[in-house]
């Protein structure tokens, strides 16, 4: 805190403001050393079971079953047999579902987005009877199980002849997704200056105008952020695509074919090896790729001065 402090001294004529004093005590915190050896055994943990899945899955199919993957290391076998099973075996085939997979996750994921910055404008910044209580209500949903609505969504759309669609899929994800992606968008324009939006109206902005040239700009990393977390969600999710979607080719999810992999008797495991690490792939790029956006937006909000 010595040297950072020092200088902020000089700059501020000595004294420190309450935020620049917590952004220095979080980076004493975080430039710890038992920290960053805590932080590099927890990744060290956490990538272990990824690195023994991609191992085995590039491991023939009886040393998978006569030994662990850590064997490897001293008898290495490698064959791509697996993968060319996975994706290309008539049986097997995995494109169709891979296909399946992005057309459920790509509307899952714009569709509450879209609905939760108006709904989340409307509660931050138009003022309406009952607009707390009804907030609340809508922060309320997010404790609901979704497995308690499973069969009464069920019902309703087997009723709308919908059932067994990617419509039911698009639906569903959104209600659910809706509750949070609401709560989170709210807070985020709460915390934008109260000074930019009375600007606007002064120079004759109307609320649409303000939506889009003032709040849209300066919510990119929290929309970013949510729709990380969304597609993570969307992508990963087997129970909601198999409840509505079923498991025929034409709707079902990656997610769906890959827990088929196993076998009847759960024997096929060089094939479920190859499947989950090709259903992995696109989320880790995903992810790999909006991080920069996915910190600022965790970050954006969290240290008020």
């Amino acid at each position: 805190m010595s040297a950072i402090s020092t200088e902020l001294s000089i700059d501020k004529g000595g004294k420190l403001t309450r935020l620049e004093k917590r952004a220095i005590a979080t980076k004493g915190r975080l430039a710890s050393p038992w920290a960053s050896f805590a932080a590099i055994v927890i990744a060290a943990l956490w990538t272990i079971p990824t690195f023994g899945l991609l191992v085995t899955s590039f491991r023939p199919e009886a040393d998978i079953v006569g030994s662990g993957w850590w064997t490897w290391f001293t008898d290495p076998n490698v064959t791509t047999e697996n993968y060319d099973l996975v994706l290309n075996g008539s049986s097997t085939n995995l494109v169709t579902y891979f296909v399946n997979s992005f057309v459920i996750t790509i509307p899952a994921v714009l569709i509450p987005i879209s609905l939760a910055l108006l709904a989340a404008y409307a509660f931050a910044w138009i003022p309406f009877r009952g607009r707390n209580l009804l907030f609340v209500a809508v922060f309320a949903l997010q404790v609901v199980p979704l497995q308690i609505a499973l069969i009464p969504l069920l019902t309703t759309y087997v009723k709308w002849g919908l059932n067994n669609t990617f419509w039911t899929v698009w639906l569903s994800h959104s209600i659910f997704a809706l509750p949070l992606a609401i709560f989170l968008l709210h807070n985020f324009m709460k915390e934008i200056p109260a000074s930019l939006v009375e600007a606007a109206r002064v120079d004759g902005a109307g609320h649409v105008k303000i939506f889009f040239r003032v709040m849209l700009p300066l919510l990119v990393p929290a929309i970013a952020s949510f729709a990380i977390f969304q597609f993570l969600w969307v992508w990963n999710d087997l129970l909601v695509a198999l409840t509505f979607a079923g498991g025929t080719a034409n709707v079902a999810p990656l997610t769906v074919r890959v827990a088929e992999l196993a076998g009847t008797r759960g024997t096929e495991w060089h094939l479920l090896s190859a499947g989950a690490f090709v259903a992995i792939i696109v989320p880790l790029i995903v992810f790999l790729s909006l991080q920069r956006y996915f910190v600022r937006g965790l970050l954006a909000g969290s240290v008020k001065g």
